[in-house]
């Protein structure tokens, strides 16, 4: 009886656990949907807005300092996007091994490299393995404004044009599909062209949902510019740096939830598979436990007989 009582008692704990995880699921579900229509909504605005610096950029009389290679080879600017939560699977795990990567290649180079940080488990990441973070940003969860991130972008920007960076590079978590979500590095500065961002794997602007890069290579046209080329990048660059960022970041928190959310139902899967062997274990204990009273009564008639 008391191996029943024991297998009864895991069975119980089983049971609450696998309600925990499915209102997680459930949970995710939900914040995942309203994540997907934030990015689906910036996209197209994200893709017009590259393809018209790619024209304009195209014109002799077009330049921009966002354009050219930093001044200063020898320093970069990494950003990894990571969650502050954990129970989404390999989500951050695929994401800080691509950073790795990364940095590998800059010190490999020579590279001194300034190392920002979103999310607590990339900040406690680095922190273990000993290497310095420059910012970290520890409070953003299902959402971040877009003002935040205008902020961050003009931040880099102004470093940029001082001639303190290199390049500024995002590493995050681009979203395909609800099966396929791929960590990526995309260049933010300087700004590439549309054509080298789609050709590259996990670079340049976020992918369509269908899983093909957004922006295409702007047709061989002239067109006449007024107010002339120079002028309109000066205004358009810098927000399309900033859309970019925004879109990056969405696409990592979309690609979080639904890592959290194929987490769990394989948590809640698990647990209810669980619980039948655990009920067919007691059923066999409890079989075996009325087996042996039965032979005991029948025993002690026989005896009295």
């Amino acid at each position: 009886m008391a191996k029943a009582r024991v297998i009864i008692k895991r069975r119980k704990a089983v049971s609450n656990i696998r309600r925990i995880t499915q209102t997680m699921q459930l949970i995710s579900t939900a914040r995942y949907q309203k994540c997907l229509q934030r990015a689906l909504a910036t996209q197209p605005y994200t893709q017009k807005i590259t393809e018209i610096i790619e024209t304009l950029g195209g014109q002799e009389s077009a330049d921009h300092p966002l354009l050219r290679p930093g001044e200063n080879k020898s320093s970069a600017l990494v950003l990894v996007i990571t969650s502050n939560r954990g129970l989404c699977g390999a989500y951050n795990a695929a994401v800080l091994r691509k950073m790795m990567e990364l940095r590998k290649s800059h010190l490999d180079a020579g590279r001194t490299i300034t190392m920002e940080v979103v999310g607590k488990k990339g900040v406690n990441y680095l922190k273990f393995l000993g290497v310095p973070v420059s910012r970290s940003v520890a409070d953003v969860e299902d959402r971040i404004s877009f003002a935040r991130v205008s902020e961050m972008a003009e931040r880099y920007m102004a470093a940029f044009e001082r001639g303190e960076l290199a390049s500024v590079e995002v590493v995050y978590t681009r979203f395909v599909s609800v099966s396929t979500q791929r960590p990526s590095v995309a260049r933010l500065l300087p700004i590439e062209p549309v054509a080298e961002a789609a050709g590259a794997e996990g670079r340049g602007p976020v992918a369509a949902r269908g899983g093909e890069p957004a922006g295409r290579p702007a047709q061989n046209a002239e067109f006449e510019f007024s107010p002339p080329p120079a002028e309109l990048l000066r205004r358009l660059i810098p927000e399309a740096v900033k859309v970019r960022l925004y879109q990056y970041f969405n696409d990592a928190i979309v690609s979080e939830q639904v890592a959290r959310m194929v987490a769990m139902k394989a948590a809640t899967d698990a647990a209810g598979d669980m619980v039948k062997y655990l009920s067919r274990s007691y059923n066999r204990a409890r079989q075996s436990q009325i087996t042996m009273e039965l032979a005991d009564i029948v025993g002690g008639a026989n005896a009295v007989q």
